[in-house]
């Protein structure tokens, strides 16, 4: 790693040997699958559905992740949709979506029942997005939304109502202001709420950061360039006033389209405390409404507490996993 990251590391705290294995999430009713992938699958005893790999181990081209019966995903990133609760039959919201594993989980969360809409603002990643939906089989009750974040405003209706309920005039111009749909599947709308009830169960906010507790991560720019890292990573200015006020900006937007009673979860894979706790004491200062609550689930996981009580954070060097933190908020 170059001197200027490790310096970044350094000035927060962060001890850079750290050893992350692979995981990956099996699909629900998958059955024994060693032998199609040519090794050994070490289960992950705290969170279901989860296995380590060796990292020199290539899935890409096994019968096995071709058939859709496995998909890559961080043991972290998996606890953060677990904070979330997820229950069949909830409208759940997916604010930075792309590039799709945290989506398909939730998918197989819900199961036949509910929704989950994903939304991000990079055209390329949201495809990959669709076609992650597509091979897992879950596009049925999915849909993909090209918006930004901060002021994305679809609430979980069917497209149908969006779309026919008005002269053509009207609807063609209030589409121009209306986000890109990448995609929708057939059964990914909900009937018969009221406008007062309308909102989402449950929002993951895994915000934009600057991915600095992910090795696999940092590792790309050995191919992107190490200035492309100090320009997207260690810029103080970026970091400390544009990227911090992007994160509160997405944690206000998904909590205003929870529902009263909904859960959000808001999570980055950052290990500053600028990203996290002080995104997340800022947020609930000017909320009165919200409530940070206890992540029961994370008595068993491998984490610490965050600076902020009821907060946890992954730290790589203890939990075997990317860095991450995760903060679970109930609207009142």
């Amino acid at each position: 790693l170059p001197e200027t990251f490790l310096s970044f590391l350094e000035a927060n705290g962060l001890d850079p040997s750290i050893y992350i294995p692979r995981y990956v999430r099996l699909k629900p009713g998958v059955g024994e699958i060693e032998y199609e992938i040519n090794c050994k699958l070490e289960k992950v005893n705290w969170l279901p559905g989860f296995y380590s790999i060796p990292p020199d181990v290539q899935i890409a081209r096994s019968m096995a992740y071709q058939q859709g019966k496995m998909y890559g995903i961080d043991a972290a990133s998996g606890a953060a949709v677990s904070a979330l609760g997820i229950s069949p039959g909830d409208h759940v919201l997916d604010l930075c979506a792309a590039p799709g594993a945290k989506l398909c989980m939730m998918l197989d969360l819900l199961g036949e029942k509910g929704t989950a809409t994903g939304v991000d603002v990079a055209r390329h990643r949201l495809a990959a997005c669709r076609t992650m939906l597509r091979k897992y089989g879950l596009g049925q009750r999915s849909r993909l939304f090209l918006a930004d974040g901060t002021t994305f405003s679809v609430p979980p209706i069917t497209f149908k109502e969006w779309t026919s309920r008005r002269p053509y005039k009207e609807r063609k111009q209030e589409a121009k202001a209306k986000p890109e749909i990448i995609f929708y599947g057939q059964s990914s709308g909900v009937i018969g709420l009221k406008k007062k009830e309308l909102g989402y169960d449950k929002v993951l906010v895994d915000a934009e950061c600057t991915h600095d507790g992910s090795i696999k991560h940092i590792q790309k720019f050995e191919q992107w360039g190490w200035t492309t890292l100090e320009r997207r990573v260690l810029d103080a200015e970026r970091t400390d006033r544009n990227l911090t006020a992007l994160q509160l900006n997405l944690l206000r937007n998904g909590f205003r389209l929870l529902k009263q009673g909904g859960t959000l979860v808001y999570s980055t894979c950052s290990l500053t405390l600028a990203q996290n706790e002080d995104v997340v004491d800022q947020f609930l200062d000017e909320n009165s409404s919200a409530e940070l609550q206890e992540i029961e689930t994370a008595k068993d996981w491998p984490c610490t507490s965050g600076r902020t009580p009821k907060t946890v954070r992954f730290d790589p060097s203890t939990s075997a996993t990317s860095g991450l933190f995760v903060a679970k908020i109930r609207k009142l």
